[in-house]
């Protein structure tokens, strides 16, 4: 469906006015697709992707800054995302004897086997492009939004 039948709008000041709504509104879009999938393991995409830094990182440990730094939404609240992770006993947060500014965190064998569980499904999400974009397509809109970005 296009942009302006979705947000019932017809005109735009211009072609970059409509272009920076659609990106947002397709995000907003995809975001409410994996928080559907999500929902069944009591997960936010902001959990989510905290337990898959911390995948990736494994077996080594990371801090706070570390995980923040690799966030896709920058403007999460790590510490309150990794205690709540914590309190489901997904992750594990160690904190150092003798520095206590110093934590590392781990995800734990129930967070992997929760990931585990998950990357079916989200492998799925991912092929909702694949059914609509073409490989070349793909390749150019992610080499135009790391553009955008820069």
């Amino acid at each position: 469906m296009k942009l302006e039948d979705e947000i019932k709008q017809v005109k735009f000041a211009n072609d970059y006015q409509r272009a920076m709504l659609n990106v947002v509104f397709t995000a907003n879009w995809l975001e409410v697709g994996i928080s559907q999938l999500l929902k069944k393991y009591d997960l936010s995409s902001q959990q989510y992707n905290v337990l898959r830094i911390l995948r990736g990182s494994r077996p080594n440990p990371l801090n706070l800054l570390d995980i923040q730094e690799r966030m896709m939404d920058k403007m999460s609240n790590a510490t309150r995302l990794v205690e709540k992770l914590r309190q489901k006993e997904l992750l594990t947060r160690i904190q150092c004897p003798t520095n206590r500014r110093k934590v590392e965190i781990e995800i734990t064998d129930k967070g992997m086997e929760v990931l585990k569980e998950l990357d079916p499904a989200m492998d799925e999400n991912d092929q909702l492009l694949a059914k609509k974009l073409s490989q070349e397509e793909v390749k150019l809109l992610g080499d135009l939004l790391d553009r955008l970005r820069d």
